[in-house]
């Protein structure tokens, strides 16, 4: 692929983002992004939200490309639903530590040790971490999800811990719970959120529920990034502590102009989902690489374990 440096002047910026979008009508192309990326890339999306959300949202077009500005496992989710478009991600090698915490291979191990178990896969996991999976939830519906399965039967949940323990405490279900985590929201402490609470009294605390538990039952409201924004919409409060990804300020301070919001610590940045830049964007969409497939018989049991949680949440 080739490269070339493009400068960081604004008019140098103003011609790659006018760049980008006459490549983006040639190649019948739609543009996703993360609420975590970069404010530029945000800005040339044509949609940005959650990570599942935005592979439905370009299920529902008739583009023929899409570039996924996130992460791996998300670029493979936009496949396993759209198989028919090309999918893109700019940077390949932007991955999830979490969805790497757990394999397909460990995964059917350990439902030897609970063969009764329902499995219950959060969708920041693989393709193949998903095909072994009864059911995915997401951040934001994975109560509901828990909440519709068989009382009598104990869950798996892969494989994020936090998020399974606050499941847990929400339903008071028996969770087995996958050592796994994301490392950006794991690192929020419950010392650094009381630090900012001193140091913003009048604002409301709203945190992942990927944080860890004592950060969690500290918070004033739990979401998903996508549900932060509606809450902070909303919500007649002026000011906000924020225990999620910096990434989300952008759209935040966007969305509210008049309100404040503040990080509850300044290390909530995520390497991965910063490294998509302009530049890699539109080698892709020049390009039409790197494409992420998988593969059609893990597809189908992704696709399977997405529709079941679908069913129930819709």
């Amino acid at each position: 692929m080739t490269q070339v440096n493009w400068g960081e002047r604004p008019g140098e910026m103003q011609d790659l983002v006018r760049e980008i979008k006459k490549l983006k009508e040639e190649r019948k192309a739609v543009i996703l992004a993360h609420l975590y990326q970069r404010p530029e890339v945000q800005d040339i999306a044509d949609f940005i939200g959650d990570s599942l959300g935005l592979s439905q949202q370009a299920a529902q077009t008739d583009a023929e490309v899409i570039v996924f500005c996130g992460v791996h496992f998300m670029a493979e989710s936009a496949y396993i639903l759209s198989p028919d478009k090309i999918v893109l991600l700019p940077e390949p090698e932007a991955g999830c530590p979490m969805a790497d915490m757990i394999t397909a291979e460990a995964l059917r191990a350990k439902k030897k040790e609970h063969r009764d178990a329902i499995v219950v896969c959060y969708v920041n996991s693989s393709a193949e971490v998903k095909a072994e999976s009864d059911i995915c939830c997401t951040s934001a519906n994975a109560v509901k999800v828990v909440e519709s399965l068989p009382p009598d039967r104990p869950i798996l949940f892969v494989p994020d811990r936090n998020l399974g323990h606050y499941v847990a405490k929400k339903t008071g279900r028996e969770i087995i719970l996958w050592d796994g985590y994301c490392n950006t929201h794991d690192q929020i402490t419950l010392e650094e959120v009381k630090k900012a609470r001193e140091e913003h009294p009048n604002a409301l605390l709203m945190v992942h529920p990927e944080c860890r538990p004592e950060v969690v039952a500290e918070a004033d409201a739990v979401f998903s990034t996508s549900g932060m924004i509606r809450f902070a919409r909303e919500n007649p409060a002026r000011e906000f502590l924020v225990g999620t990804e910096m990434g989300i300020l952008h759209q935040l301070r966007k969305q509210c102009p008049d309100k404040e919001f503040y990080l509850v610590s300044d290390r909530l940045i995520c390497p991965n989902m910063k490294a998509t830049t302009l530049d890699k964007v539109y080698w892709a969409l020049k390009d039409l690489r790197p494409q992420i497939t998988v593969p059609e018989n893990i597809r189908q049991g992704a696709v399977r374990a997405l529709e079941k949680m679908l069913a129930i949440t819709g």
